[in-house]
């Protein structure tokens, strides 16, 4: 066995060693929401936003989404923001560039998730604040 797969394994391992002790749902009081418009531009930037709530975030905490239009199971992540976990609602906005053609204005699904990289033993593990979905117009600015 070579040492990529052999690493893998020892990975999924510990993970399921550990994944009982996160929380198997967020605080009922964290929220994240999805505008119900996006915007696609000339050179292929998609930009998607809306709003997040979280509490008691201890490691680094980030607003990430993905759209798809086309299959429900292929999606592409458009990019990343940080999160302040303070309790407050905030406004998040994620730009990327998706594979070139993947997405073109119209109907499209979004997913966002506030995630916090929270250490566990040690190592840092996802704990999932709000995650929500919206079907959107992504629209050409």
């Amino acid at each position: 066995m070579s040492v990529r797969p052999a690493l893998a394994a020892a990975g999924a391992a510990l993970f399921l060693l550990v994944a009982p002790a996160l929380p198997a749902h967020a605080d009922p009081y964290e929220s994240v929401t999805v505008d119900p418009v996006g915007r696609i531009a000339a050179d292929g930037t998609v930009t998607l936003s809306g709003t997040y709530r979280c509490t008691g975030g201890t490691g680094p905490v980030f607003v990430s989404s993905s759209v798809g239009q086309r299959s429900p199971s292929v999606r592409q992540g458009i990019g990343g923001t940080r999160a302040v976990c303070d309790g407050v609602e905030h406004v998040w906005e994620n730009s990327g560039k998706p594979t070139p053609g993947s997405l073109e204005p119209g109907a499209a699904h979004v997913e966002a998730t506030v995630m916090e990289l929270s250490p566990q033993g040690g190592l840092p593990m996802p704990r999932f604040h709000a995650t929500g979905q919206q079907d959107i117009t992504l629209t050409k600015s």
